[in-house]
């Protein structure tokens, strides 16, 4: 059987890492996203049509729909999602200052759309025949969700909300055979990031991580791997924080 796994924001950093260890593993990848690119349309010349490109505005829920649409259109089934689509505000306000507009931007992305594209699969998911494959939902959060950023409490509560999501789908998919894990990135090398790099690099070199080192989107990608492979079926709802360790209380 033809695997077939939806990547959104799938065509740069991490969703472009994802992307690439997926068709590796011999998935055919639907690659959502708002716009082409170049390295995104240069690996899907070389895919042999196994990659497409298909256009998706996730903070509406009409084009989620379409996107979907579209998706069964080309690939006539969906065997893994990974909800890898995310932004952050556009300034960083502290949360005294926070606007209704950045509020809404970012949750309307990030949290929002990760639940209803969420929903939109499962319920494709739940028609189809998943005899020779566990259909599977990867939602790429953050240790945000756990971890105070004042200046940025939107995006802090979006991911938060994401973990929710995972609980929630993973507890009532479950019965249908379709599992639901959460992947939480710490600090990634990305265009996101590109703007304190320094910051954190002086901050890892003082020990800020028990692993002394950026994340790198292959780090994530790596895990999506893991996590789709068949071999893991007696699980669900799981955290799997790509974080240096940061998650480690220590004194």
């Amino acid at each position: 059987m033809n695997k077939v796994a939806v990547v959104s924001g799938g065509t740069r950093g991490i969703g472009l890492a994802i992307v690439k260890e997926l068709y590796a593993e011999g998935f055919s990848v639907a690659c959502l996203g708002r716009s082409m690119n170049e390295n995104i349309a240069e690996l899907i010349k070389s895919s042999n049509n196994k990659i497409k490109f298909i256009e998706a505005d996730i903070s509406s829920i009409d084009k989620i729909e379409s996107a979907i649409k579209k998706v069964i259109e080309e690939f006539e089934r969906i065997d893994l999602l990974v909800n890898n689509a995310g932004v952050a505000p556009k300034e960083r306000n502290d949360i005294l200052d926070t606007t209704p507009e950045s509020f809404d931007y970012v949750l309307n992305i990030n949290l929002k759309g990760t639940y209803f594209m969420t929903q939109k699969v499962a319920n494709v998911m739940m028609k189809q025949n998943n005899k020779d494959y566990i259909p599977k939902i990867i939602n790429i959060s953050s240790m945000s969700a756990y971890t105070s950023s004042t200046n940025r409490g939107e995006y802090c509560i979006s991911k938060a909300g994401i973990s929710m999501v995972t609980t929630l789908f993973a507890d009532r998919l479950a019965e249908h055979g379709i599992f639901v894990y959460e992947i939480r990135p710490g600090v990634i090398k990305t265009d996101m990031t590109a703007k304190v790099s320094e910051k954190y690099d002086k901050m890892i070199e003082e020990g800020l991580f028990p692993i002394k080192r950026w994340g790198f989107p292959e780090d994530i990608a790596g895990i999506v791997s893991l996590l789709s492979s068949p071999k893991i079926s007696y699980s669900t709802g799981e955290v799997i924080n790509v974080d240096g360790g940061y998650h480690i209380r220590r004194l």
